[in-house]
């Protein structure tokens, strides 16, 4: 006990100390000291540069060693795409029954108007051995249904798309929480020291996108914020400021670091302001990002075939496909969390035009990243995520019977999709009621698709917290959460 008493004392910044550490307080000397003994004299990381946690360590063997959090903003119709209702014709423009929407929250641009419901606008065909049934508007994601895993159940509390959207990234609908890909930035960091562990790619829409992507969907909330995504830019210089000025030689760049560093490092052990080591951290990554950055989003040594699998879009750059094709790059190269936004799911009207436009963007390049995955040995450990932030409502908004008409926002119960890294494929797990209205079986909601992908990781999601404010925060709450073991392989 009196090793451990002095080597607690021997941290000058408590902030370096990792949830080992605290985990071993409770659960007596031996974890304690086992993280003890991997720091330096300063609190960090033996080995480590200036990374001060012990990166990497889990509570189990994960199955995934990253993820590609493929998210599409709006709220994707389920109706249209994944969750076919062959009764909903028969209902056509007929009021939904009490009974079925049992009083439930509208938003204010259907309330007090009749819901009238509007059966699907796509027809469904059967796809694969399992037999998976996906919209025709879809038939590039209908092709590779034997890889996936499409939980029909999904259900979230916020009707408006900031709150649910926050909620889905963050795991609160409030803003100042980290997001998840942050909480995995903090707790595994990535193998890859010359990128960041949190990279985000947000579509160029061909159209300006009314739309807006908040900054916090990937930002750190209250940790420190080495820990949040980093946004490549769809611009000629991706990262901005990344590239030195003219003239000024490499050697002369190292040394104006190196004083910087010495710098810092001077103040943060006065202060032990984690932002200061910030600071240091990513000035080092810059430097390094000057080469990696550069070789990353230089598609040219990739061959036509890449292009004809991922589509003519490929080549545009910015665009969700050609974001597809880098993230598979990423991945090749080890960087843990990589997200990527495609906005304009929102069909309050015109959804017939507007829905299939959405499909062509992402349909050919989502299916061909699932096939690259896999072809490159990559999917078994690579977890895909496909979803958005809530799904649409089956009453028709505007005429349910004109071109014109649209769907409603509805968070009762909507679809995703997920494959590779730990996932059990060609299954389809949760069912909804008659009108895709409520969930009828085995709900899934948000925080439990959280649990579960931090299951996939090795983490537990009770014991991976961070203490903010005198309280220990974590992704998943305080509500109860659970891992859905049966869509795991």
């Amino acid at each position: 006990m009196s090793d451990l008493i002095e080597n607690h004392a021997a941290v000058q910044n408590p902030l370096d100390v990792t949830r080992r550490y605290f985990l071993g307080q409770g659960a007596g000397v031996g974890l304690g000291a086992m993280a003890l003994g991997l720091l330096d004299s300063k609190g960090r990381s033996a080995g480590a540069e200036t990374t001060s946690r012990l990166r990497g360590m889990t509570d189990f063997a994960p199955k995934a060693k990253r993820i590609i959090f493929l998210t599409q903003s709006g709220g994707p119709s389920q109706i249209e795409l994944y969750d076919d209702k062959p009764n909903l014709p028969k209902q056509a423009g007929k009021e939904l029954p009490p009974s079925v929407r049992m009083g439930q929250r509208l938003t204010t641009m259907t309330a007090g108007k009749a819901q009238l419901v509007m059966p699907a606008q796509s027809t469904f065909s059967r796809h694969g051995e399992s037999g998976a049934t996906v919209s025709d508007w879809l038939p590039h994601i209908g092709s590779v249904a034997d890889d996936l895993c499409f939980v029909k159940s999904m259900t979230t509390n916020q009707i408006n798309h900031a709150p649910a959207m926050t909620r889905f990234l963050t795991g609160h609908h409030l803003a100042g929480r980290p997001s998840i890909g942050s909480w995995f930035s903090y707790g595994l960091g990535s193998v890859n020291r010359d990128l960041p562990d949190f990279l985000v790619l947000i579509s160029n829409m061909k159209r300006g996108s009314d739309q807006p992507l908040y900054d916090h969907y990937w930002g750190s909330g209250f940790l420190p914020s080495v820990y949040q995504g980093v946004k490549l830019r769809n611009a000629k210089e991706p990262v901005l400021y990344l590239r030195d000025p003219d003239g000024l030689p490499r050697h002369l760049r190292r040394g104006m670091l190196d004083g910087l560093g010495e710098l810092n490092q001077m103040r943060l052990q006065q202060t032990g302001d984690p932002e200061i080591e910030t600071r240091i951290r990513q000035y080092e990554m810059a430097y390094r990002m000057q080469t990696s950055v550069p070789e990353l989003t230089d598609v040219s040594d990739e061959p036509e075939s890449t292009f004809e699998l991922y589509g003519p879009d490929s080549r545009r750059p910015g665009s969700y496909a050609a974001n597809c094709i880098l993230a598979r790059r990423l991945a090749e190269r080890d960087v843990r969390f990589i997200q990527l936004l495609h906005p304009d799911w929102d069909h309050h009207s015109r959804l017939r035009s507007w829905c299939t436009a959405r499909c062509r963007d992402t349909d050919q390049a989502s299916a061909a990243l699932i096939t690259d995955l896999k072809q490159r040995g990559l999917l078994d450990d690579t977890l895909v995520i496909w979803g958005g932030e809530f799904g649409r409502g089956v009453a028709g908004q505007g005429k349910w019977d004109s071109p014109e008409g649209g769907r409603d926002h509805h968070p009762r119960c909507y679809t995703i999709w997920m494959a590779g890294g730990g996932i059990k494929p060609a299954t389809t797990y949760g069912a909804t009621d008659e009108f895709s209205y409520n969930v009828a079986e085995n709900p899934v909601h948000v925080r439990d698709l959280h649990a579960t992908v931090m299951h996939l990781m090795g983490m537990d999601h009770e014991r991976f917290s961070y203490r903010f404010q005198g309280l220990d925060f974590r992704l998943t709450g305080v509500e109860e959460a659970r891992v859905v073991s049966d869509i795991l392989a």
